[in-house]
């Protein structure tokens, strides 16, 4: 693979609570994830990332998420597939609200947190999160966890997808993240990090944390916003991947959306 996209989830700020580093992320990335209110992030600073994105030549994402303000979204809700398919569309329209008043095309949508986790193993909340997408704007391309349930439903509903892997989180054997809480589930060591993303990227394969090789199709790498490290993981990602030859280059470029 000579082109991947490097993806970061922005936006995640809301009221007086400050989240993340967002401003000098952004200078290295190629798509933003941004928050829609539901488990972080409010109407000012999402129009605030939308304009910094267009600013940037970024291109933007919805990244909704479970209502969970307290639990930043990564607590398990028990929700119907019905609900969980509202709750997306709710959230997407809302950024699709900024990102038409700006003048800023939407280009995907990445679930966050616990929703992301459970569509990953469960079909058909998988096929809900799809179909809201498809609903919503057939033309969104749909990024979900490599190997994961959410790709299968989106091909199945038409959508165009994109296998994502994540530099900041270790890998259960099943090719399922690493809960957090439990001991080494987030990197912290940008050198690993870095070593784990250029092995993902040229040999499509990781360690997981019980030492077997898990198999990957990367086209776009994640680093969460909300990580200490992150601006250092995007730059020394985007620097170590360039030297390898490999373009970091938005969604739409890498799926020949």
């Amino acid at each position: 693979m000579n082109r991947i996209d490097l993806n970061c989830d922005l936006g995640e700020s809301f009221g007086a609570y400050k989240m993340g580093r967002d401003d000098e992320v952004i200078e290295y990335i190629s798509s933003a994830n941004v928050g829609c209110g539901f488990h972080a992030g409010d109407p000012c600073e999402m129009e605030r990332i939308v304009k910094l994105a267009k600013q940037k030549g970024v291109s933007v994402g919805a990244h909704p998420g479970f209502p969970d303000l307290m639990g930043f979204g990564r607590r398990e809700m028990k929700v119907t597939p019905a609900e969980a398919k509202a709750y997306m569309k709710y959230q997407i329209g809302a950024l699709q609200a900024f990102c038409v008043s700006n003048e800023v095309k939407l280009a995907h949508v990445k679930p966050h947190g616990a929703l992301y986790n459970m569509a990953a193993k469960d079909m058909a909340l998988a096929m809900a999160l799809a179909e809201a997408v498809w609903e919503v704007d057939k033309n969104l391309i749909f990024l979900g966890l490599s190997g994961s349930k959410m790709l299968d439903a989106a091909r199945q509903v038409g959508l165009t997808c994109a296998s994502e892997v994540f530099a900041d989180r270790a890998y259960n054997a099943d090719g399922s993240l690493v809960a957090r809480g439990t001991p080494g589930a987030v990197i912290h060591d940008v050198d690993e990090c870095v070593r784990r993303i250029v092995g993902m990227v040229k040999e499509n394969v990781v360690t997981a944390i019980t030492g077997e090789q898990i198999s990957l199709k990367p086209q776009s790498i994640c680093v969460h916003g909300d990580t200490a490290e992150a601006v250092e993981f995007v730059k020394n990602i985007r620097d170590s991947l360039t030297k390898e030859g490999i373009e970091i280059a938005d969604l739409a470029a890498c799926t020949g959306k």
